[in-house]
């Protein structure tokens, strides 16, 4: 069915991972879920090995592309190139929520050298 009604929810890094789309679910390319990341919430920087597109929904979370800061703000994209470093913190005292499509088969090199292959792109 084209229409998804229910995600599975992955919690990571102090972060919820609502998946909606994945090759779990069906797909055979792409992947989306929705992202809440609570107030206070540290993120963890690492290298993400397919593009990554993310929306933010509601909130403000501080981003850092390659090293190179900034604040997103509702409505408003970070685009993160495949390849890149990436870090996500929720510095506000309030959740937010974001929205992030990418490729099926992302995996991120964390900064021991570790590869995670998160279970929402699998």
């Amino acid at each position: 069915m084209a229409v998804v009604r229910e995600a599975v929810a992955h919690e990571l890094h102090g972060a919820t991972f609502h998946s909606f789309v994945a090759p779990s679910s069906g797909s055979r390319e792409l992947c989306a879920w929705r992202l809440e990341v609570a107030g206070g919430t540290a993120g963890v920087e690492h290298r993400v090995s397919r593009e990554e597109v993310v929306l933010l929904i509601s909130g403000e979370l501080e981003v850092a592309v390659d090293g190179v800061p900034g604040t997103l703000r509702p409505g408003e994209v970070a685009f993160v190139p495949a390849g890149a470093t990436f870090r996500v913190d929720n510095t506000s005292g309030d959740a937010a929520t974001a929205w992030v499509t990418t490729s099926v088969g992302l995996q991120a090199t964390m900064p021991d050298g570790s590869s995670i292959s998160p279970p929402w792109t699998r």
